[in-house]
């Protein structure tokens, strides 16, 4: 039997942290705590509860994103790899304009402040992404989004801008990051 601990490693995105949930392997297969309360408490990182959970299954190369709402959102893969990118949008934040990538495969997680824009690239066909929301997502709420190309992400695969099945018109017509970013900066 095979046993990794649970963790949080900070990154350069002020309350952007990478978890490693505990695990527990065998001959059987795993078993991952997607979430234990008092682990994160334990770790510094006060979060209740989650109002909200979706799981997208996205084709290989999609791009999903980048959107920053008002919601903490804790992200995982449930199935398949993906290429995670996060950008701080936050107003008046030390790191604002900052952009954080991580490999996103099942037993790797992160939690994304409020504010912080998330996106995501299928790495393998059917990835299944799983949002947990601290807050109920509705129609017209707050939030900022920048488009996926300009932000200075090098995604695996190559994003062909005028491809629908890779990337939708809403993200590719969004402002670019410098632009969210340096308005009342």
């Amino acid at each position: 039997m095979e046993i990794v601990d649970f963790s949080v490693a900070p990154s350069a995105i002020d309350g952007l942290v990478i978890v490693t949930p505990k695990q527990v392997s065998d001959e059987r297969g795993t078993i991952r705590e997607l979430f234990r309360r008092s682990a994160f408490r334990a770790a510094g990182v006060d979060l209740d509860t989650f109002d909200q959970i979706n799981v997208t299954e996205t084709r290989r190369g999609a791009v999903r994103g980048m959107h920053a709402e008002q919601m903490t959102k804790l992200v995982t893969v449930a199935s398949g790899e993906a290429f995670g990118a996060y950008a701080d949008l936050r107003p008046g934040s030390a790191t604002r304009g900052a952009v954080v990538t991580v490999e996103l495969r099942p037993g790797v997680q992160v939690l994304v402040p409020s504010g912080v824009a998330n996106g995501f690239q299928a790495l393998t066909d059917g990835c299944q992404y799983l949002y947990c929301f601290d807050t109920e997502w509705q129609p017209g709420m707050a939030g900022q989004a920048c488009s996926p190309l300009g932000a200075g992400i090098e995604w695996p695969i190559a994003i062909d801008p005028d491809d629908p099945l890779q990337l939708s018109t809403k993200d590719r017509t969004a402002p670019l990051l410098a632009d969210v970013v340096s308005e009342d900066s």
